[in-house]
């Protein structure tokens, strides 16, 4: 799994024209399923995404989590992700895993997360989807698993 992750002080995603999930302050997850990617790898990763220390305690450092700040969590499910763009002009994504399976690790990702306790908000899997957010900080990983 990849996961591009975005500190953000708000960040929503809508389909249609319609806002389909919001957050203030957290984290914005854009998650790629690629191939070979096991149920224990959605549990993982969000485990670690919930645990990273990326906002700022009283001291101005990256000291704190998502849960630790009142934070939540925006899922975006991106195959994108899992493009490779080594060859030519036109990324491949021979790596990415197939939809059903793709949804189904997405969903156990974001199943993981709000059973941590983390408020989660989700786009809608395999649509067209507009993302907005303000990037706090710049602060911006890229997780592999």
């Amino acid at each position: 799994m990849r996961a591009c992750l975005q500190r953000v002080t708000r960040a929503q995603v809508a389909v249609e024209g319609e806002i389909c999930g919001q957050i203030g302050q957290g984290l914005l997850v854009l998650l790629g399923v690629v191939q070979g990617d096991e149920e224990g790898d959605a549990r993982q990763l969000a485990q670690k995404i919930v645990s990273l220390r990326v906002f700022d305690d009283s001291q101005g450092k990256m000291n704190l989590s998502v849960g630790e700040v009142n934070g939540a969590m925006l899922v975006v499910s991106q195959f994108t992700l899992a493009g490779d763009c080594r060859k030519g002009r036109r990324p491949s994504f021979d790596a990415a895993a197939g939809p059903e399976v793709a949804e189904q690790l997405y969903e156990l990702f974001v199943k993981t997360v709000a059973e941590q306790g983390i408020p989660v908000a989700t786009g809608r899997f395999r649509a067209h989807m507009i993302v907005e957010l303000v990037n706090d900080g710049p602060v911006t990983f890229v997780l592999d698993t």
